[in-house]
């Protein structure tokens, strides 16, 4: 029986590299792929990057390409990350990442090449149930990666192997040790999609310009100043130095005065919302009957909350704290992933 063709999504990192280690062990026929999505302003972390990839596939005895989609990155994501921040919102790059570059343009070009499948090192499940395929969340909820992955359809789904689902990141790490893997002992990383770990304030600063103005309380005293509102998102209490009575978080953006709004309680009532706008909402299979009560969080690895989603809106059961303009917001059943939307602003009555 001929063997099944797997491109594997190798970004040097010991998820990836178990990946590839897991699915030759398991009889596939496994290709590496090392993907190039930024080259800005001379940055080259991905040449060591690549280089750990390489030396994983020696290990394996596989072949291992680069394809370079840093044209697509910044036309489809780097783009719409800065415009954001110049619109004061708090945008996901990592969705946009999954959408339009891992399950986006490289499983279309191994489609191309004959492949029968990719795969990556996500924390997912896939599951195929009367024909039908689903997304899940991963075995170890503490580094589940479902909430990233809302904007996959079911054909998408059908091309797709996340071998590590079904395993903790422990196991991941002593399976590393075990295939004698040279990255078993290398630290996750983490920071922005393909960019990686940056300072933000600095980063940013490069693209956008900085407009300095007044730190206030809700009473407008004036309390300090910033040097930039897109540097600071709803509930954000990091990087606010302003000293006195503190800490003190965000609970407003006020771009036509260019202030940004503070308070020294935690759990001020302006901290939290009942309802959301939300735009742009994809589901993964069919599209249910709406309204429908469900789960979702509208961050990565929150605790799952109970909402009541409309056809453009939500009503959370209980308001939640420092929900943020821009960001995504995940719909689940149980554990499995219906879809998500973006959230837009939020609803100033209690009904819809």
């Amino acid at each position: 029986m001929k063997k099944q063709k797997i491109l594997v999504a190798m970004s040097g990192g010991v998820d990836s590299s178990v990946t590839a280690a897991l699915l030759k062990k398991q009889g596939y026929d496994v290709t590496g792929v090392f993907m190039i999505s930024w080259k800005e302003k001379g940055d080259c972390m991905w040449e060591s990057e690549f280089n750990d990839a390489k030396k994983v596939a020696d290990k394996l005895d596989i072949k291992i390409f680069t394809w370079d989609f840093s044209k697509e990155y910044k036309n489809k994501i780097f783009k719409y990350f800065i415009q954001a921040y110049k619109q004061g919102i708090t945008p996901n790059p990592d969705t946009l990442c999954n959408k339009y570059i891992k399950f986006g343009s490289f499983l279309d070009q191994a489609k191309k090449l004959g492949f029968d499948k990719i795969a990556t090192g996500h924390y997912a499940k896939i599951k195929k149930i009367n024909k039908k395929y689903y997304l899940y969340h991963a075995k170890d909820t503490s580094k589940d990666q479902s909430f990233f992955l809302y904007e996959l359809t079911e054909d998408k789904l059908a091309h797709i192997i996340f071998p590590l689902g079904k395993l903790t990141k422990k196991q991941v790490r002593k399976l590393a040790e075990k295939f004698n893997l040279p990255v078993s002992q290398k630290k996750d990383s983490y920071g922005i999609c393909y960019i990686g770990e940056k300072n933000m304030q600095k980063f940013l600063g490069e693209y956008i310009k900085e407009k300095s103005g007044n730190i206030i309380d809700k009473n407008n005293n004036t309390l300090g100043k910033h040097n930039g509102l897109y540097h600071y998102t709803i509930g954000q209490r990091q990087r606010i130095k302003i000293g006195g009575t503190g800490p003190y978080f965000v609970i407003k953006k006020d771009y036509k005065n260019n202030n940004l709004i503070v308070t020294n309680n935690s759990e001020d009532k302006d901290l939290y919302i009942k309802n959301i706008n939300i735009k742009n909402i994809h589901f993964i299979n069919s599209k249910p009957e709406l309204p429908i009560s469900c789960l979702a969080r509208f961050r990565n690895l929150q605790k799952l909350i109970k909402i009541k989603l409309y056809n453009n809106k939500i009503i959370f059961k209980t308001p939640q704290k420092a929900v943020a303009s821009g960001q995504v917001i995940v719909f689940y059943k149980g554990k499995r992933v219906l879809g998500g939307g973006i959230i837009e602003n939020y609803v100033t009555k209690n009904k819809i």
